[in-house]
């Protein structure tokens, strides 16, 4: 998909990185590809899980995404997203409750097998038939006695009722509060706040930052605070150099029921960006929504990139305490990803100065007739599909609008892609009826930014120069 001009490498270039989940390993392949033409890209936007991969890029980073031992190829990746941990115990409580329930039914129910038999072995005559009865009918009595079986389940029902109700307490109170003038309602209502688990997504992203900055030195993580004004020295003192480039990201404000743009620019784009020269009406009210990660909100990064890992409904938003002199003002917001964003991030890079764009996504075109997918039936299954869903139609909206803006636009995306963004562990393809591993992505962006950009578009750059 091109725009109005031909592509120019002179043009100001912006790779904008969008989806959710396992389309991170898909961000990885296309920025390999890119890495080896030597596409040049001035900036690095991202959306989702999009927002990590632009983390990398922007500090020349993103070989640690790609290679062989990189991170999509590590096992702590499959581990994103997992059930929280108050609802997997207390599934198996809820389990073992079932099964104490069976215990007197499956008691009873052994009848079914002994009197048969012996009933067979009274025609073949043999005494055995009379006492294996007899001691099943002794078995049951002794069983249903007051302190025997009925005392134990009793018991045990008990112990389980206990056990789950302080599972629920703890984990409601362990969630994190935004204080009691913000909550209304009960507050173990915390403990069943979302299905899944951010937590282990963001340690391992953080983290992973942390080993690019700091060169793989074994230095203790810093926390969130300190991290974030690293990136941003490093990022800020480089701009310019080979493998650096500027970087924006856009995430949903809850509270604010607006979007957050967080970019770090190079001037003259930081200070026509974020409205320092133009004091007009509309620019003014852009203080409310963009960030400055060279100024005064440096701090904000790492909560910026756990607020992108954070699944609409699916995990619990990702609290950030504005600083003093934002325009905020110390509040402290619930942020979260919003999938259908992708329009805005397109207004925001068209906003920092980019005339041309590549768009890269993981998920497929709309289907056509009689192309209907298999439904999925599990939890994980159903909330991929909404998402996929969810993605696919934002992508056709932020075309439609943003596409005649730029001098080019050219988008990246597979034809089919059977790994829904909740499948870290792999998902079965209906069409080649085989089980597709999520890191295959890596290798499929790869040949989709070969395929789609690489050689028909930058190919057919160098051959008109």
């Amino acid at each position: 998909m091109a725009g109005r001009e031909p592509y120019s490498s002179k043009s100001r270039t912006a790779l904008v990185l969008t989806g959710t989940g396992t389309a991170g390993a898909y961000h990885a392949g296309v920025l390999k590809a890119l890495s080896e033409a030597g596409v040049r890209i001035d900036l690095v936007a991202g959306l989702g899980i999009g927002a990590t991969g632009a983390c990398f890029a922007a500090i020349d980073g993103g070989e640690p995404l790609w290679r062989g031992d990189g991170l999509w190829r590590q096992p702590g990746v499959a581990r994103a997203y997992p059930w929280r941990t108050v609802l997997t115990r207390l599934a198996w409580l809820g389990a073992a409750a079932l099964a104490l329930v069976a215990v007197p039914i499956a008691v009873l129910a052994l009848g079914i097998v002994v009197f048969p038999v012996a009933f067979l072995l009274r025609l073949a005559s043999l005494s055995a038939s009379n006492s294996l009865a007899d001691g099943y009918a002794a078995f049951v009595h002794n069983a249903f006695l007051p302190d025997r079986l009925p005392s134990y389940l009793a018991d045990v029902a008990l112990i389980l009722m206990l056990g789950g109700l302080g599972m629920a307490a703890l984990a409601a109170w362990g969630e994190r509060s935004l204080g009691p003038h913000r909550e209304l309602g009960r507050f173990w209502w915390r403990a069943f706040a979302a299905p899944f688990s951010v937590r282990q997504a963001v340690d391992y992203w953080r983290g992973a930052l942390w080993r690019l900055i700091s060169g793989g030195a074994k230095v203790a993580q810093p926390d969130a605070v300190q991290l974030s004004r690293r990136y941003s020295e490093l990022l800020t003192d480089n701009l310019g150099q080979p493998g650096f480039r500027e970087f924006l990201a856009v995430v949903h404000d809850i509270d604010a029921r607006r979007d957050l743009v967080f970019a770090l620019l190079a001037e003259p784009y930081r200070s026509a960006f974020f409205g320092r020269k133009r004091r007009t009406a509309a620019w003014a009210d852009r203080a409310n929504e963009t960030l400055d990660l060279a100024g005064a909100d440096r701090d904000h990064l790492a909560d910026m990139l756990a607020a992108s890992l954070c699944l609409p409904v699916g995990t619990t938003p990702w609290p950030l305490t504005f600083a003093a002199e934002n325009y905020w003002r110390g509040e402290t917001h619930r942020l979260s990803c919003r999938p259908g964003a992708l329009v805005r991030v397109l207004e925001e890079v068209l906003a920092a100065g980019a005339d041309q764009v590549i768009l890269v996504s993981a998920t497929p075109a709309p289907t056509e007739a009689h192309t209907l997918p298999a439904v999925r039936l599990d939890a994980r299954g159903r909330f991929s599909e909404w998402l996929v869903s969810g993605d696919t139609a934002a992508m056709r909206d932020a075309l439609a609008a943003r596409m005649d803006q730029f001098r080019n636009l050219h988008v990246i995306r597979p034809l089919h892609n059977p790994v829904g963004p909740l499948d870290f562990r792999g998902a079965y393809d209906t069409r080649s009826h085989r089980t597709v591993p999520f890191a295959e992505l890596l290798d499929v962006g790869y040949a989709d930014a070969h395929r789609q950009f690489i050689e028909p578009v930058i190919g057919a750059a160098e051959a008109s120069v």
